[in-house]
């Protein structure tokens, strides 16, 4: 494909901006909860639910994408499901019958989490392997750059009003769509390209090839760790800063101070974290994920609030590119949509735990709900620790692989 700015391939660039574009108008979900109970009257329980339905049918849609992003295709994958976020996010901002709401929101999760199995996987396709790191950190830049901007904004328009919310929402969704459709072909490698990675036998490679596979697995229940730490941000936050008399532009504030503080400092940290073992990394990064929300039981004013965000936002910096590499390096060419599915369904799983438990441990336990989630992100980064050095040796034989330095003796022993 032909390169420009930078020297990565034009296609990847259109990826970057179709999604920057859908992150910059992508915070209907971030506000749900605040909608639900200034608007809807629900208790932080209540809303808790029907926000957890979002991650439930998430949960659904990162498995669909990932398979029809192999079988399908990544382009129509895309198109798919921004077709339909953009539809049902213009239905919400319409709909007022409870029962409604919990379904759209469900669908809506469905729709928007098909995105980004079929996204990485078209990235992987297109980068050469020794340009993803950089292409995957400034993934991970457009993502908070969009997300800050979208925090600062939404803060704004849900003082005014949610529904406006919500159809800016869905027309950024649907510019996503607009892009992709003009600008992004397909990317699905041929399948006679790829067999000659196949680590289990033909017969048996589909799903179930991610679902057992021994080395990945224990790295997604860790990311899945992880996950609902990062989804307190979007979910609980709100309502324990409503709790301290601080209204919806004080969390737009802070959500966009945090993201600003990624777009200045993530361009740094492939330099910062180099060579350094992917494990030691991703437990590093769990571990102050652990002490900013630890310290979020302390704060009661924004600038603790802040000390914190600073915090968690510099370990969720430094988890995320040596996690998009993981993937890349434990997948099979013509299994990545569903390594990425498998992957990804740990932020839907995240998206219905964080609120429907975090609603009802906020009510329940206080402050001490935030100890808690301190508590998981120790364990999470002792879990980077004790699997880390495994998972990196098996990266190390399946690159051999690929690059056909392997024995077919030693492929057989892989499939294993």
């Amino acid at each position: 494909m032909r390169s420009n700015l930078n020297g990565l391939p034009g296609t990847y660039w259109y990826l970057w901006t179709g999604m920057l574009v859908n992150k910059v108008g992508g915070f209907g979900i971030l506000f749900l909860s605040l909608y639900l109970v200034n608007t809807r009257g629900l208790d932080p329980t209540a809303a808790g639910a029907v926000v957890g339905l979002n991650g439930l049918g998430g949960a659904v849609g990162v498995l669909a994408g990932g398979v029809l992003a192999d079988r399908w295709g990544r382009r129509r994958t895309l198109l798919a499901c921004h077709a339909a976020a953009s539809a049902l996010m213009f239905t919400l901002a319409f709909v007022s019958w409870l029962p409604a709401i919990a379904v759209i929101s469900c669908l809506l999760g469905a729709a928007q989490t098909m995105a980004g199995p079929a996204m990485v996987a078209a990235i992987v396709d297109v980068v050469p392997e020794h340009d993803r790191t950089r292409a995957f950190n400034l993934q991970f830049w457009a993502f908070n750059l969009g997300t800050a901007a979208a925090a600062l904004l939404a803060g704004l328009l849900a003082e005014a009003s949610f529904t406006l919310l919500f159809v800016v929402d869905g027309a950024a969704t649907f510019a996503t769509f607009l892009v992709f459709l003009l600008r992004v072909p397909e990317t699905l490698p041929p399948r006679a390209a790829t067999a000659g990675t196949a680590l289990p036998p033909p017969g048996r490679r589909g799903l179930h090839t991610a679902l057992t596979d021994r080395f990945f697995l224990p790295f997604v229940g860790l990311t899945l760790l992880l996950a609902v730490l990062s989804s307190q941000t979007s979910t609980i936050l709100p309502l324990a800063m409503k709790a301290d008399g601080l209204g919806p532009s004080a969390y737009g504030a802070l959500m966009a101070f945090a993201g600003g503080l990624i777009v200045a400092g993530q361009l740094f940290v492939p330099r910062l974290i180099g060579t350094r073992s992917k494990a030691v990394v991703l437990a590093t990064a769990n571990a102050l994920l652990a002490v900013g929300f630890t310290l979020v039981a302390f704060a009661d004013a924004v600038p603790l609030y802040v000390v914190a965000a600073v915090i968690w936002t510099i370990g969720s910096m430094a988890a995320a590119p040596p996690n998009a590499e993981i993937i890349a390096e434990l997948s099979p060419a013509d299994l990545r949509g569903r390594y990425q599915g498998v992957f990804y369904l740990t932020f839907p799983l995240a998206g219905f735990i964080a609120p429907a438990l975090g609603g009802v441990g906020l009510q329940r336990l206080g402050d001490r709900h935030w100890l808690i989630c301190g508590v998981l992100g120790v364990l999470a980064a002792a879990g980077h620790l004790l699997t880390g050095r495994a998972r990196e040796r098996r990266a190390a034989e399946l690159r051999a692989v690929r690059a056909g330095d392997g024995t077919p003796a030693r492929a057989g022993r892989l499939s294993g």
